[in-house]
Formats: C-alpha cells, structure tokens, sequence
C-alpha cells in the first residue's frame, strides 16, 4: 500500500494569522511570526496529524491582489500555487478587523478552484463569546470557522472538519510484489539518467540544465519476478535555492513522493569529494521518514582513480554521517549502465530487510546478551530493568522494549541497544526504531 499524504493549503490577505496558526497545527514554531505584514515570503510546509490521520499543511505569503511590486506578485502566485496542490483549502480573515476589500477579491480567486474549501476567521481570542466571523457570511463561501490561532480555542473543531473534507482515495493500492522506489537528489545528479537506464529506454526527459524534472513520474519495471516501480523526482534543493513556485512545490511533491515509497535511491556526484550538506539532508530526510535507502554516487566514470578511490571516498561519507554505515553504497555510471544491475538487486535486498521480522525468543535473547554485556545505568538510586522485548512491526523495524523505568533510559544507552540490534541482524539499508515502555515489575 502506497500512500499520498493530503495537503491543506493555508491562505489569506496578510497579517490574518496565517503563520501563526500555521506554527498552532504543527505544534512547533517553524513560520516567523511578526505583527508587520509581509513577513512570509517563502512558503512553509510541515507535516501534521491530527486524530491520527497525517497530512501536509502549507503555510503561505499574504496575498496582495492590486499590488506592482514584483514581490507582492510572486507571493500571490506562490499563493495560487499552493492552492493548485491543495486538497483542502483553508482561508483566513480577521475575524477580530471585520470584513476587508481584500477578503472578497481572494475570496472570489479560492472559489473558482473548485476545492474542498473551509473559511476561517482567526483571532477571535475570547471563544465563545465572541461573533465576529458572523461578519463574514457575506463572502458567500459557508460558515466561518471561529478560531483563535494565538491560543487554540476552535482548532479541534476545525482540523475535524477538515478530516471530514479529505478524498476518499489517498491510498494507491500495490500490489504485494510491487516495491516503490523513489529517485532522490540534488538537481542535475543523473536521477532521469539512471531512470532510463535501468528501463532501457529514455522515457524521461534528460537535459544537462538542472531542474528539468518538475513532476514526480512512475515507471513500472518487472525484475526477478517483481515490479519495481521507480519515480524519478525534482531535484531538491536548499530553501534558499527554490526561487519560483513551480520548484517550490517540485520540492514538496518529491517530500511526498519519499513519503510513499518503500526504498529512496539517494544519488550523489561522485566527481565531487564529499557530501554536501544538501547531499545529507537529503538521505537523512529518506532515513528518519522510516524509508529504505540506497546511496549511488554517479558519474563514477568521471574520477579519476586509484587503487584506495573508493574505500577511501566511502570511509570519509560514512565518518561525516554515522548512519551510513548500515547503508550500501555503489559507485555507478548511469551513463555507461556501471553496477546498474548491481542497483536492481539492492532494491529487493534492502526491501525485504525493512519487512524483515526477529522471533521474540530471539529478540529476548539479544536484548539479555546486551544488558548482561552493558546494565543500564541506574535511576535515582533503584536498579533499571529491561524486563522482555519484542517487534511490534515491520518497514520500518520496530521493536517495544518494556522496563520498570523507561523514561530513565539515557540516549546513549538506548543507542548502544539499537547498535546491539544491528550487530545482530545487520538491518542493511533500513533504519530501526526502539520504543521504551512501561513494564510492570514480575
């Protein structure tokens, strides 16, 4: 099962809240919040849940619809953008200022998209009393939705409503012997070139100018009596790169195309001589979303090598980010077709590892070897004991340890139980997650 995170599209003329209630859903400060409108620019996107179900939510720039400024414009087309993408759209006013000119024109511009839509009039701080988004009936577009972004009060009510809004069919069903695997990278790496390589024909557009690809594209190869289907993403690059709407939300379909993989294939130029911290961010992104990965550094036949190139190249990526050390590395030439075989088989390698399930006799086993090797350190005083263990689940591996204290455990220890793991099922290519829980004494 392959799934398509929803995305909420955060709208509005400025200074209504947006960023604010933005920072409320997600529950961190992530957008800068300012009285002083105009302070987003750039679009912000997080994912979120609520009542257990995940989604995107976007938060974007104020729209000023009368506006010259070559800025002002950008943002709106930004805007419009998100709202493109959106699967549920939600528009705030200032429930607290009244209705605005500006309200109707942005109001006018949501409704001709056609989508789920949920008008919201922010800043009502003294929730239920309050009636000023009764105001705003007059935009035609349903009720208000009274919120107070600033302390929460109406946010549940309103991200249910959402819930309700969301298609039906988020869910794209694989079949049992389908792996999907996402193509990553920086732009211009040769992810479109290997693409093509390993279906054998040229089935996506390859150009030298990076940023070529602008859509995720899903290609079906039969291999060893499995499908595999790839999809060649947009390059990704640092926010402070993505210039235009177009490559802003290439950025956010690729975040989603990862989202719904089963293994990420990270390509990295092999004729530079280290990782960038995009390159990292990259492969740590696919890593902490539970996905599989596979690091391919291309045009291999473009270095010029010793006898130590590579062991030494490999030994220097895998100092610099820890992980890797659990995640295969190949030196390829997409051009030349080097190891593209080799490509195929680590796929159904590293896919079946993240799928793979430990006894829990076995896992008891391991976990007592380490504690007998290692005791957990003690916890004011009493004794912290690691009473039994088992895998809850698979892809990624996830395995509950049950302890008398588990919030005592320090991160270090918890590191050298999940390094123990490791050293006894190696886990190649897939990250492996510990969950401490309470376990009554026996």
């Amino acid at each position: 099962m392959s799934t398509r995170l929803p995305m909420v599209a955060v709208v509005g003329r400025p200074n209504v809240g947006k960023s604010t209630f933005f920072n409320r859903i997600i529950g961190k400060r992530v957008a800068i919040v300012d009285d002083r409108p105009g302070v987003t620019r750039d679009r912000n996107y997080a994912k979120a849940d609520w009542a257990g179900r995940d989604f995107f939510i976007v938060d974007t720039g104020g729209m000023l619809e009368d506006s010259d400024q070559a800025l002002d414009r950008a943002v709106r087309a930004q805007a419009l953008a998100a709202v493109e993408q959106a699967d549920v759209i939600l528009f705030l006013v200032d429930g607290r200022e009244g209705l605005h000119p500006l309200d109707e024109i942005i109001g006018d511009l949501v409704r001709k998209a056609g989508k789920p839509l949920i008008l919201v009039a922010n800043k009502l701080d003294n929730l239920p009393q309050e009636e000023g988004h009764h105001d705003f009936w007059s935009l035609g577009l349903g009720e208000p939705a009274p919120v107070s972004a600033l302390s929460g009060k109406g946010s549940g009510d309103l991200l249910d409503k959402v819930l309700e809004m969301f298609p039906d069919v988020l869910e794209e069903e694989v079949a049992e012997n389908q792996i999907r695997v996402a193509v990553v990278g920086k732009p211009n790496v040769g992810k479109s070139s290997l693409v093509n390589r390993l279906i054998g024909e040229d089935r996506v557009v390859v150009s030298d100018k990076p940023g070529t690809t602008r859509d995720p594209v899903d290609t079906l190869l039969r291999y060893h009596g499995l499908g595999l289907v790839f999809v060649d993403t947009a390059g990704l690059r640092r926010q402070t790169k993505v210039k235009d709407s177009i490559e802003y939300y290439s950025s956010l379909r690729t975040d989603r195309a990862v989202y719904g993989a089963d293994v990420c294939i990270v390509l990295v130029d092999a004729t530079e001589d280290d990782l960038h911290a995009q390159d990292i961010r990259i492969v740590q992104s696919a890593w902490e979303a539970g996905k599989g990965v596979i690091l391919l550094a291309n045009k291999w036949d473009l270095v010029e090598k010793g006898t130590m190139t590579a062991p030494e190249w490999e030994k220097k990526v895998r100092e610099r980010v820890p992980f890797l050390h659990w995640v295969p590395i190949v030196f390829i030439s997409a051009l030349t077709g080097q190891r593209i075989r080799k490509c195929l088989d680590l796929v159904i390698e590293v896919d079946a590892e993240r799928r793979r399930r430990i006894e829990t006799h076995e896992v008891n086993d391991v976990l007592e070897e380490l504690v007998g090797r290692q005791p957990p350190p003690h916890h004011r005083g009493r004794r912290v004991k690691l009473k039994y263990a088992t895998q809850v689940t698979v892809g990624p591996p996830t395995f509950a340890i049950f302890s008398n204290f588990p919030k005592a455990l320090p991160a270090h220890y918890i590191r050298f139980l999940q390094n123990g793991f490791r050293e006894a099922w190696n886990f190649m290519g897939t990250p492996i997650r510990l969950r401490i829980r309470s376990g009554k004494d026996r």
